[in-house]
């Protein structure tokens, strides 16, 4: 990954005015026609298929990649409605600062269900100062949820958790390949630079960046639960998640590679079963 360009595979508590929850009553069966993916580099499969450039067919949320089974796919076995609907706004190097804008296209688009993930370039900025702070990061994804409310009102929105990036840290360190391309990409400096120091004062900061990532998730939670029934968080299932360096890919060690977005959408897709499927087990809501 090159600079601040790309994201990873990667607290205080702002008071933000409600959003009016949406009616928790459904006359008519939810019916998809437009998906819409929004996010970064992630959702945008970078790295995914080639080298340095977005691979949106493999995207865990809107790629049409059979192998990948992202929520578009099973969107479409459960309904064709949505086929060749499925649009990806997700801009690599994005940060929470790019959300809105993003949301106002899929407003646009007339989405009818969108992914949001979003947050690790939040963290993983040049020096740890340059974080986002998560008063800063809740304020936006609600602001930006609001223009997706107010534009698209019986649209619904799943939100992924950010990955730990620690944990790519975890299982990359003791890589002589991943340590090279991290440094010569300059990847994810807050976490990832030094990536064999063990002093402590390398240690306090990988675990600050961590701790970033974790408030940024429970922002997302508190953000999601006030927009109501039509919003879904994975209940930090993907920040959970123990993926290893074959979920990662070999372009640049840091974005999912293909068996990675395949994993992130296996991981996610619990949380809205049952809106996509009618499926009756219970949603992986954020408690």
């Amino acid at each position: 990954m090159l600079r601040t360009t790309v994201t990873a595979f990667t607290g205080v508590v702002l008071t933000t005015a409600a959003i009016t929850p949406a009616a928790t009553t459904d006359p008519q069966p939810w019916r998809p026609v437009v998906m819409v993916a929004v996010g970064d580099s992630i959702s945008a499969g970078f790295n995914a298929c080639g080298w340095y450039v977005r691979c949106v067919t493999r995207s865990w949320s809107a790629g049409d990649d059979p192998s990948v089974q992202s929520h578009y796919m099973r969107l479409l076995d459960a309904d064709e409605a949505v086929y060749r609907n499925n649009v990806n706004l997700a801009v690599p190097g994005a940060t929470s600062a790019g959300l809105a804008a993003q949301l106002e296209k899929a407003v646009s688009h007339r989405a009818d269900y969108v992914t949001l993930l979003i947050g690790a370039q939040d963290a993983c900025a040049s020096d740890e100062r340059r974080m986002t702070p998560v008063a800063v990061y809740q304020k936006r994804v609600s602001d930006a949820l609001r223009l997706l409310r107010a534009g698209r009102p019986d649209a619904r929105v799943f939100v992924a958790s950010i990955p730990d990036i620690k944990r790519l840290w975890q299982v990359g360190k003791d890589s002589v390949v991943a340590r090279g391309f991290w440094a010569f990409g300059r990847i994810c400096p807050t976490m990832l630079s030094r990536p064999t120091a063990t002093s402590a004062a390398d240690r306090a900061r990988r675990d600050r960046v961590r701790a970033r990532v974790v408030g940024y998730n429970a922002a997302l939670a508190r953000v999601c639960a006030a927009y109501g029934p039509a919003c879904r968080f994975d209940g930090n299932a993907l920040f959970n998640q123990r993926f290893t360096l074959n979920h990662v890919s070999r372009w640049d060690y840091f974005h999912p590679s293909a068996a990675g977005q395949r994993l992130i959408a296996q991981r996610t897709f619990d949380a809205v079963r049952d809106w996509i499927t009618g499926d009756d087990r219970q949603p992986a809501l954020a408690s």
